[in-house]
């Protein structure tokens, strides 16, 4: 089996059209990959640890609605020491955290046409008891950049700050979100093109970049 996430996740077979796709990209594919394992297995856990890295990534995708990626970081979550019981929670806050956005203000000006106030999302206090203020401040700091982003600011950051994150762990966890949203889009245009070559017999066979003289 395929050591890269991505290719895991869909299935992708070697030499299959996605295989040679994703190939004909392969520094890219590689650097996906280099970052999934760079955020997820790092030398360096003491910020922010595994388990809270796989409940952000959790959540995550799960409010993407990326069922593939949702199921995975989920079920690492759940192979984290403790992560059992945090993997329901997480499960129940998807649940309630679940809209459709994008919401937000922007200041004055041209955009403000496309102001969309939305609901505040918080962590239940019943399911704060038990996942504690500081993952629950980087739920709904994740909350946010995923269905408020524009209205991302220095106070939404301190509030990080204020639940316990060092200056450093708030750039990872804003760093996971990113590169899950990133992630997930990559993840739903393979699956697309995945759905596309099922239904299309006789596609062109993609050249490798590497081939190309």
């Amino acid at each position: 089996m395929s050591s890269d996430l991505i290719d895991q996740v869909l299935s992708i077979t070697p030499g299959s059209h996605l295989d040679q796709l994703r190939r004909h990209r392969e520094v890219a594919r590689d650097n996906i990959q280099k970052a999934y394992e760079a955020l997820f297995t790092p030398h360096d856990a003491s910020q922010v640890t595994a388990l809270e890295r796989f409940a952000i990534a959790s959540f995550v995708t799960g409010l993407h609605g990326q069922i593939v990626l949702a199921d995975h970081y989920a079920q690492a979550l759940s192979d984290s020491e403790g992560g059992i019981a945090i993997a329901a929670l997480i499960n129940d806050e998807i649940e309630r955290g679940t809209t459709e956005g994008p919401y937000g203000v922007y200041l004055a000006g041209p955009l403000s046409a496309e102001n969309k106030v939305g609901p505040l999302y918080s962590v239940a206090p019943a399911n704060r008891s038990h996942i504690g203020n500081k993952l629950s401040a980087a739920l709904e700091h994740a909350h946010l950049l995923v269905f408020r982003p524009r209205d991302a600011s220095k106070a939404a950051l301190q509030a990080l700050v204020d639940a316990g994150w060092s200056t450093p762990a708030v750039v990872t966890i804003s760093q996971l979100v990113a590169y899950l949203a990133f992630q997930v889009r990559i993840v739903e245009g393979l699956s697309t093109l995945a759905a596309t070559v099922a239904t299309t017999p006789g596609l062109p066979k993609v050249t490798p970049a590497s081939a190309i003289a």
